[in-house]
């Protein structure tokens, strides 16, 4: 199974690509975990940031790949202990489709993206920053996975 994270904005600080690449080189065989990054809509002064929202978003569901079950990463969205992540875990691969999370920009996820998702997921009712939700994500996937495989990672 392939999991990709299709999340807005790049040139992320170096913790955030070291602790990324860290945890994504740590995934079994039968799990690889990719990265697409997006650009982020036109900020700054007079900016239109509905219209920022929507090109992120028309960026975002032509990264999709056709099939993939897709997890749009909401604050209302349904939380998982770490224990429940391995329980989704093990249910998306038993589906057989590849996994596409998706992290919107500063003013979340359009709308579209949020209505197509097969699953909505809350990392936490805090306000993460952005480029710690990425190190985080892949932490808790790759710790999902021990579970599953009986190592004392998780312990």
């Amino acid at each position: 199974m392939k999991i990709r994270l299709i999340a807005i904005g790049g040139k992320m600080p170096r913790w955030v690509t070291e602790g990324y690449n860290e945890y994504a080189k740590r995934f079994p065989a039968e799990v690889s975990f990719e990265l697409i990054e997006l650009p982020l809509g036109h900020r700054g002064k007079g900016a239109d940031l509905a219209r920022a929202k929507k090109q992120e978003g028309d960026q975002m569901l032509a990264a999709i790949p056709k099939g993939d079950r897709v997890i749009a990463l909401e604050v209302g969205g349904k939380s998982w202990s770490t224990e429940q992540l391995a329980e989704q875990l093990e249910s998306w691969q038993m589906d057989g489709r590849n996994v596409s999370l998706l992290v919107g920009g500063p003013e979340g996820l359009d709308g579209r993206c949020v209505a197509m998702a097969d699953q909505k997921w809350s990392l936490s009712a805090l306000t993460l920053p952005h480029p710690l939700v990425r190190v985080l994500l892949v932490e808790q996937l790759y710790r999902a996975c021990t579970i599953l495989q009986g190592h004392p990672y998780h312990k």
